[in-house]
């Protein structure tokens, strides 16, 4: 269902007021493109990540997911907001004024935090283009080596792709493009770098240049033997059994995990922060009874309180509401640019904020889940322990030549919480199909340390 001409014209000059708002409050967003999109788009978009990425059965199965609960009533997405330069925002064509009016209020100041936090910085505002352009390449993978070998590979790639260390952040090809001339920005540069296809040389030279970076860093890791985070980049530089172009899609792979990996860190502010300027942008404007229902009712669906787990929504909302009121907007304007989830809980999080949204602590006992605690500074310790590396197992390489068998040796860094042991027993074959040869996986399991070990389909535990 498309907007008729009226309803485009009101949304285009709400747009424009209430970015005009936002400007005048302090927010500095990306400039903003706004399209429209019928909910078949935006749940694929949702369920790939961004409009142009390389395709795979899982975001296919995610899309199903997420739609299925859209027919149902069960849950709803009313827009998506991709972090580039310029920002993209994708509205829901079956969304209110009023709705409409939120959420573009919302996204700026997603955008504005995408602009200015300090996590952030180093993520590319090109990205739709440098994913479309690496989905050109897995396209060509599977018309050279075939289409399952590529789908085998990318399953194996998508089950450790959150095991990276963003200190290792790299972002190449910001360089100025020597080969485009001097000319100045044009106004449509955005969109005829989405249609310009990467001549086939200019391929054949990306790929040496990575196939280059890679033997620099295995060269450089040799020299100096230490425990290694970045598990995608290890078996990058030092597996004997990948070809050019298996390391090539994991390349691909880690690049976009860097790339949303200050999402996964900032989850709680950068929500709170979203919400804390629609709730404040809303309130400049003089809503009929009719409009001041139908925005209160929504925002009380953004901070809805969740019995079972915590809505970042809201918990980010109440921190920065707090800071607003205590320190003053320049406080606040600072905490947006230099604090992650974990600082912001940390730093922030006070025992009367724990106690008006009623934060506890529940586990399971017996057959059903309890209560334990809900003591503030316990709430706050989980609260953080529950953002350590982006919500995921923290695991190290300390061998790549275990034993001298050349077999690969990990450990998890147990810091409380155990991993899912069917979920280890499923990812360390697909490790040992990276590898080429046994993998084994120490952790700890009802307070002893024990080893998992890998041969091919074959998953073995032993106490150490």
């Amino acid at each position: 269902m498309s907007l008729s001409a009226l309803e485009r014209s009101r949304l285009e000059t709400a747009i424009e007021r209430i970015t005009e708002t936002a400007l005048n409050l302090g927010l500095q967003p990306f400039p903003m493109r706004y399209e429209i999109t019928p909910v078949d788009v935006l749940y694929t978009i949702g369920a790939y990540g961004m409009p142009t990425r390389f395709s795979h059965w899982s975001f296919g199965k995610a899309f199903y997911r997420m739609k299925m609960q859209y027919d149902l009533g069960l849950s709803k997405i009313y827009e998506l907001v991709i972090n580039t330069n310029p920002c993209y925002a994708f509205l829901l064509d079956t969304n209110t004024l009023v709705q409409n009016e939120l959420i573009v209020a919302h996204v700026l100041g997603h955008s504005d935090f995408f602009r200015n936090n300090a996590y952030f910085q180093r993520t590319p505002r090109d990205m739709v283009n440098r994913m479309a352009a690496a989905a050109d390449r897995i396209r060509q993978y599977e018309r050279e080596f075939g289409t399952e070998a590529v789908e085998s590979f990318l399953d194996a790639a998508l089950a450790i792709q959150e095991h990276i260390d963003p200190s290792h952040f790299s972002n190449p090809g910001q360089e100025k493009d020597l080969s485009e001339g001097t000319k100045g920005p044009g106004p449509y540069d955005d969109l005829w770098a989405l249609d310009r296809e990467p001549m086939v040389d200019e391929k054949e030279e990306a790929l040496r240049t990575v196939m280059r970076q890679i033997k620099e860093r295995a060269d450089a890791r040799k020299r100096g033997k230490r425990p290694e985070k970045d598990l995608l980049m290890f078996l990058m530089d030092n597996s004997p059994v990948l070809e050019d172009w298996q390391r090539d899609v994991l390349t691909i792979v880690r690049q976009e995990m860097l790339y949303f990996w200050p999402q996964l860190e900032t989850k709680i502010i950068n929500e709170g922060w979203a919400t804390f300027w629609h709730l404040r942008i809303m309130r400049e404007f003089d809503l009929d009874p009719a409009e001041s229902f139908e925005f209160a009712k929504l925002h009380a669906g953004v901070v809805a309180p969740s019995p079972v787990q915590v809505n970042p929504y809201a918990v980010g909302l109440a921190i920065l509401e707090d800071i607003d009121n205590r320190l003053g907007r320049e406080a606040l304007f600072e905490v947006r640019e230099i604090e992650s989830d974990q600082s912001l809980l940390r730093n922030y999080l006070t025992k009367e904020i724990v106690d008006r949204l009623d934060l506890y602590l529940y586990q399971r006992v017996g057959s059903e889940y309890r209560v334990v605690d809900k003591d503030w500074e316990a709430v706050r310790d989980r609260l953080i322990t529950a953002r350590n590396n982006g919500g995921f197992p923290y695991i190290v390489v300390i061998d790549g030549d275990h034993e001298n068998r050349g077999e690969l040796y990990l450990r998890h860094e147990f810091e409380g919480a155990e991993l899912d042991l069917k979920y280890v027993e499923k990812t360390l074959p697909y490790v040992h199909a990276l590898w080429g040869r046994p993998v084994h996986l120490e952790t700890v399991v009802d307070g002893l340390r024990v080893q998992f070990t890998c041969q091919e389909d074959r998953v073995t535990r032993r106490f150490l």
